[in-house]
């Protein structure tokens, strides 16, 4: 009597169905795609590149969608890993780009030490209450005593209207110039040897000052004592860290759209592959327009594009949709992902970069 058989879903042969491993390719038998399967031994594998990778690039270039359908559908030893080959692209790609962040790091830094050199050379320039005499001289000649303009008002009409611009005037310029401190008297405390604490009293803080607007006096201090050097390094060496809550995000917005299209670690497969391309085309781009040839903008902005057009036919082949409404779910995650996620990230990038940094 013949013994039961089961099938391997990677390379379909038939063996016993007692078996936990297929005999022929070694993968296991019965292995539900969860998150935590997911991420299993990603770490500890990341270094192990072999053929795999060639086997999975031409495929993710060429056939959007293609591989991460398979990986679900159960062949997962003949590509590599998503994670895996999402980390080994991203590695390489912002290594290209740390060249460029070098560059853009040495131009705002040299912008910002110019900026605040010209605050402490002009005299003229202290951030502080103006004077009410100096206000006073500065105020525009009153209506009533220009005779070239005609208004067809009374004397007592000119002299109310006149009295309210000063009022507002005034009112105005106390505002705009009300600022806390003089840049260039902090400089003095710090050329004088003036501690930590009483350059951060001089700012603004007390011994009743809350935790977050310490922290952000602290970072401020720390900004202007450097003339912001490093703030631009701070804030991209914050992205790669950003992006591993940026991408399940996007696998969220999948996730909505497609909500009885498989579990949640399905999308997260689709969304690996995908910016996996991203950030090769981003490569591709970089590489060209610094060490090869300068790109025209507009060829730039169409290779861009077609990052869009990929994830179109991805969508559809891989969640097996028409064109048109493929076309509609590859918007809307666009326009979410967009206009919702990406600005609230950056914020928080900017955020924590300066108080980090």
């Amino acid at each position: 009597m013949k013994s039961n058989q089961d099938s391997c879903k990677n390379c379909e042969q038939e063996f016993d169905a007692t078996f936990n491993f297929c005999p022929y390719c070694g993968q296991q038998v019965k292995e539900d795609l969860t998150v935590s399967v997911l991420f299993y031994n990603t770490i500890s594998n990341y270094f192990s590149f072999d053929a795999r990778f060639f086997k999975s690039f031409l495929p993710l270039i060429f056939k959007p969608g293609l591989i991460p359908k398979r990986f679900v559908a159960g062949k997962r030893l003949k590509y590599l890993h998503p994670a895996q080959f999402y980390l080994f692209v991203s590695v390489v790609f912002f290594f290209i780009f740390s060249f460029k962040v070098r560059e853009y790091n040495s131009n705002v830094d040299k912008a910002l030490k110019t900026s605040f050199e010209s605050v402490n050379t002009v005299d003229s320039v202290q951030i502080k209450r103006i004077d009410s005499t100096i206000a006073a001289k500065a105020e525009v000649p009153p209506i009533l005593n220009n005779p070239n303009i005609k208004t067809g008002l009374s004397k007592d009409e000119l002299k109310a209207l006149d009295s309210t611009i000063k009022s507002n005037t005034s009112t105005s310029r106390k505002t705009i110039f009300n600022l806390t401190y003089d840049l260039k008297k902090l400089d003095s405390l710090n050329a004088a040897g003036a501690s930590t604490e009483e350059q951060l009293k001089f700012i603004g803080m007390d011994e009743n000052t809350g935790f977050i607007k310490r922290t952000f006096l602290k970072q401020l201090l720390k900004f202007h004592k450097q003339r912001g050097g490093g703030i631009v390094q701070a804030f991209f060496d914050s992205i790669p860290v950003a992006l591993f809550f940026l991408l399940p995000l996007f696998a969220f917005i999948l996730k909505l759209l497609y909500w009885r299209r498989g579990q949640f670690a399905h999308h997260l497969v689709f969304s690996f592959y995908y910016f996996s391309f991203l950030f090769i085309v981003l490569g591709v781009i970089i590489t060209v327009n610094e060490w090869i040839i300068d790109i025209p903008d507009s060829i730039d902005w169409l290779i861009m594009l077609s990052t869009f057009v990929y994830l179109w036919l991805g969508l559809k082949r891989f969640y097996q949709q028409g064109y048109f409404i493929s076309f509609f779910k590859a918007g809307m995650t666009t326009f979410l992902y967009m206009s919702l996620i990406v600005p609230t990230a950056l914020i928080v990038i900017l955020a924590t970069s300066f108080l980090f940094y």
